[in-house]
């Protein structure tokens, strides 16, 4: 089969890398890629927003199937585009995409259907949403209605923190028209859980959960990122909790989603909170996680592509999917300064001195003289596989240790609580 990957982060190398292992693949592409999905596919210069040049190259090269990675393509359409122009694609269709795209749907549908979530308020201008904050105790949890990067929540610690998050978000539009509306929710304490499900309409497939780890420094310090790294399985967290949430949060969602007439195909990521009252929904994204991806998908023993095609063809029912026993823990290599401005066009090098682990690439290009260098915030997660999380951890971090860029950034964390 000839494939096409949409998107050019850490998690489409990841599936680049799972996908190229099945015996089905003939050709693999990917647009726009990076300097290491270059050693698995094919990429191509065709940024994600272009759907027209895709969709082209697409037909030019006789695709059999398009995957579609990042969140803002899959809001804006390009699944019903592309199907449009008689391709065959995994993803979710934009009507039920609004799952990520909006945060005032997801609280609103998730309400509706009696859905474990924080209790909420959604607001469309700043004064009553200002308002609202005097009702409340800190901390203040506020998040701009779309899609922001990855850095559109904020965590408020004080009334004066909550009040700026809000004038930038509403007022000075720092997310653009995703600030046009904020829910304001209650702050939910426990661990933080996230479950990626293969899903089909009402049919769900939940794959291995993993934990993420979002605040840029160690002991969950400092500001949101997309993800400073991750780990799967979980073994500090018991099955039946992690069957509950499934049984309460996941698959009533799908079914949710099918009876609101906006059926999701793709992959459908629970971010959740274990409170002491059970697992509530924390947000819904609507593709593969990143970097939780690099965890998940090595730890995968069914073939992905014969997953995405048993989807498409609505017999995701009859898949029997199996997943390793083995540990995977992922630690993001950040550019310094993140996630605020950070320089690009930093030298990487070490890449050759790493053994026994895997090296995803988020943030990085081949510069004019064919020397690798960053050109993003998160520039490379590194994944190590181990008998458990200790074992998997050191491969990690070993690894990591190899790689050096000018004001390199990592923590040095991620996994201790699985440890304990």
């Amino acid at each position: 089969m000839r494939v096409l990957v949409v998107g050019g982060g850490g998690r489409e190398h990841a599936i680049c890398w799972a996908l190229k292992k099945s015996p089905k693949i003939g050709e693999l592409y990917c647009a726009p890629g990076n300097g290491g999905i270059a050693a698995v596919a094919e990429c191509v210069p065709i940024a994600v927003d272009k759907f027209e040049e895709i969709a082209q190259f697409a037909r030019d090269q006789s695709i059999d199937l398009v995957v579609i990675g990042p969140d803002d393509p899959l809001a804006a359409g390009i699944v019903d585009y592309l199907e449009g122009k008689g391709l065959t694609v995994y993803g979710p269709r934009q009507n039920a995409a609004i799952i990520e795209g909006s945060k005032v749907f997801t609280k609103q549908l998730l309400k509706k259907y009696n859905i474990p979530t924080a209790a909420y308020e959604s607001f469309d201008a700043y004064e009553p949403a200002r308002a609202y904050l005097d009702q409340l105790r800190a901390p203040y949890v506020i998040k701009a209605d779309g899609l922001a990067a990855g850095k559109g929540v904020i965590i408020a610690h004080s009334l004066e923190e909550a009040d700026k998050a809000l004038q930038e978000i509403m007022v000075a539009k720092v997310f653009g028209e995703s600030g046009n509306q904020v829910v304001i929710e209650e702050f939910l304490t426990g661990q933080e859980m996230s479950i990626l499900a293969f899903v089909d309409g009402e049919v769900v497939r939940p794959m291995s959960p993993a934990q993420d780890h979002k605040a840029v420094y160690d002991g969950d310090q400092g500001p949101n990122t997309g993800g400073m790294g991750t780990y799967s399985p979980l073994p500090h967290i018991p099955q039946e909790v992690i069957d509950e949430a499934i049984r309460t949060i996941v698959k009533p969602t799908a079914q949710a989603m099918v009876a609101e007439g906006r059926p999701f195909r793709g992959v459908l990521f629970a971010g959740l909170m274990l409170t002491p009252d059970g697992p509530k929904t924390i947000e819904f994204n609507a593709r593969f996680g990143d970097p939780e991806t690099q965890v998940v998908l090595p730890r995968l023993k069914t073939d992905l592509l014969d997953i995405f095609l048993a989807s498409i063809n609505g017999r995701l029912d009859q898949m029997e999917i199996e997943w390793s026993d083995e540990a995977a823990v992922c630690v993001i290599l950040a550019s310094p300064g993140y996630p605020a401005s950070y320089p690009k066009g930093l030298a990487i090098e070490g890449l050759d001195r790493v053994e026994d682990a895997l090296v995803f690439h988020a943030g990085t290009a081949i510069g004019q003289d064919g020397q690798l260098v960053t050109s993003g915030g998160r520039v490379i997660g590194v994944t190590g596989l181990g008998a458990n999380i200790a074992e998997a951890r050191q491969k990690a971090y070993a690894a990591a240790d190899h790689i050096h860029f000018e004001g390199k950034h990592m923590r040095t964390d991620i996994a201790n609580r699985a440890l304990v």
